[in-house]
């Protein structure tokens, strides 16, 4: 209801899938309750801040909410003109009668109008810039199309740089964004969220991005072509990232520059990495597949030319088709230059240990990516009948590359005192030459008698042939959700973080 929503309207899948998108929305670089302090003698009734220079005063009014910004303008003739000269932050939310801390409205009527006027006002009276731009807090509709495309028009013309847009409310209706969206050719970040996408075969030519960074796509009604042309007009795109997307997807990406590409929530039929030289972190989550159900293989996952990737994650043997070059990767494919991806040195997987055709596939995947160093495996709740294993699947799956002679850092999460998990285990310990470190996190909805169950498994461990008798062994109880997990859309763009599955849980 925070968001518009109307309880009824959404279901459980709905309703997380919009707090995934709200908690990774950017915090405005203002505030509406700033911390301050006058160190100044209350006696001190001297105005020494009007004193100050032009281009100090404009930057004490850019860091003010676009409302207190504006107010300053009576202060004096002296700060008469400095709001209208000073980058301006427009947020809508501290717009709201009561300001910032107040819900969001939960039905269109005279707050939410009074919210959207008060955007307009702003964008037509200040000439600009708006380095950041948040606007959430909408109903816009078809009666709204005119003021949309106008909305745009002022933000193109004056210089937008960063701009989160979020329609409410939800289910998506049958208003496109207008095409004036791909005339703010300022835009270094763009975060859109609940929209039908503009059909992209009717836009002008030389429309496009040429400043774009960072591309956020959540829960956007688009078509196939629609994605190929954001990524041809956005020559510098470097982070994408898609999320909820309301028609099945096949995305095919080729972009010289991107480095970060993450796909999660969403229903993907098949995402083929075609020609990506920058790429460096490629993150599947969650994804689906319609055929899903009928054939047990979701999503296609193609891998063609990526020199540089370094981190991949998660891949899910025997639900994953993973195809790399033009070889279709199965149980027993045999190695060979067509079908590794050698520069991954992070890899994070997702399975059931619970079902044969996942666990058969581990293995293989493994040998895909001989240089792995940190590998990270997310132990899933089994939601089909449970196939009967034994250690022997372990014993005759032979030699893996990246486990005898690169992991250096093994962290098994979600540990649920499964006898196939430390069979694993098993398997890596004992092969394993440079391994260093090893974790295994518990969920933490275990009962007592399954935490009993996972600490005999680990004192089973330290009576295991080990291959390198130096590695250290840590257990401990995941601090995440029921269901939940390390990684977050945060944490995937975040290019300075070196550990974005969070192989290394007590650092």
């Amino acid at each position: 209801m925070l968001h518009g929503l109307a309880p009824v309207l959404v279901t459980p899948g709905e309703e997380g899938q919009l707090t995934f998108l709200y908690a990774f929305l950017p915090k405005p670089p203002v505030s509406t309750v700033p911390s301050l302090c006058c160190a100044a003698a209350a006696t001190d009734k001297t105005d020494r801040v009007s004193h100050l220079p032009d281009d100090l005063l404009r930057r004490v009014v850019s860091l003010l909410p676009a409302k207190d910004g504006a107010r300053t303008t009576v202060l004096s003739s002296r700060w008469y003109g400095l709001w209208r000269s000073a980058p301006t932050v427009l947020v809508d939310t501290h717009l709201l009668p009561g300001g910032d801390g107040q819900p969001r409205p939960d039905l269109p009527g005279a707050a939410s109008r009074a919210v959207t006027d008060a955007v307009s006002a702003a964008l037509e009276s200040h000439p600009g810039s708006f380095p950041f731009v948040s606007l959430t807090c909408s109903f816009i509709n078809g009666s709204d199309s005119r003021l949309l495309a106008r909305w745009f028009q002022l933000l193109a013309t004056k210089g937008v740089d960063e701009l989160v847009f979020v329609n409410r409310p939800w289910p998506l209706r049958d208003l496109p964004l207008p095409s004036s969206l791909f005339s703010c050719a300022s835009l270094c970040r763009l975060y859109l969220g609940t929209w039908l996408f503009p059909d992209t075969a009717t836009l002008p030519r030389g429309v496009g991005f040429p400043n774009l960074h960072q591309l956020v796509l959540a829960y956007i009604f688009m078509e196939d072509k629609d994605l190929e042309f954001v990524l041809a007009v956005s020559p510098v795109l470097e982070i994408l990232t898609v999320t909820g997307t309301v028609k099945p997807l096949r995305a095919r990406l080729t972009n010289h520059r991107l480095r970060c590409v993450q796909f999660c929530l969403s229903i993907v039929e098949e995402v083929a990495v075609v020609d990506a030289p920058s790429l460096e972190r490629f993150f599947l989550w969650r994804n689906w597949s319609e055929r899903q159900e009928v054939s047990k293989i979701g999503t296609t996952v193609k891998i063609g030319h990526v020199p540089k990737l370094r981190v991949l994650g998660y891949l899910e043997p025997g639900v994953h088709m993973l195809e790399i070059g033009n070889t279709i990767i199965k149980a027993g494919t045999k190695v060979s230059t067509h079908t590794t991806v050698p520069s991954v040195q992070m890899l994070a997987v997702q399975l059931q240990f619970g079902v044969r055709r996942e666990v058969k596939m581990l293995p293989t995947f493994l040998r895909c990516f001989p240089s792995v160093e940190t590998l990270v495996v997310e132990s899933r709740v089994v939601r089909e009948p449970a196939s009967s294993l034994s250690l022997k699947i372990w014993e005759e799956t032979g030699p893996v590359e990246c486990v005898q002679s690169h992991v250096k850092i093994m962290a098994l999460h979600e540990v649920q005192g499964n006898r196939n998990e430390f069979d694993f285990l098993m398997f890596i310990a004992e092969n394993a030459r440079k391994l260093e470190r090893m974790f295994i996190v518990m969920k933490n909805d275990l009962t007592y008698a399954e935490r009993q169950v996972v600490i005999a498994g680990v004192e089973a461990l330290y009576s295991a042939n080990w291959a390198n008798r130096d590695c250290k062994v840590q257990y401990l109880s995941s601090c995440y959700p029921i269901g939940g997990g390390s990684w977050s859309l945060q944490a995937g763009s975040d290019l300075s973080d070196d550990d974005p599955f969070e192989a290394f849980p007590d650092d």
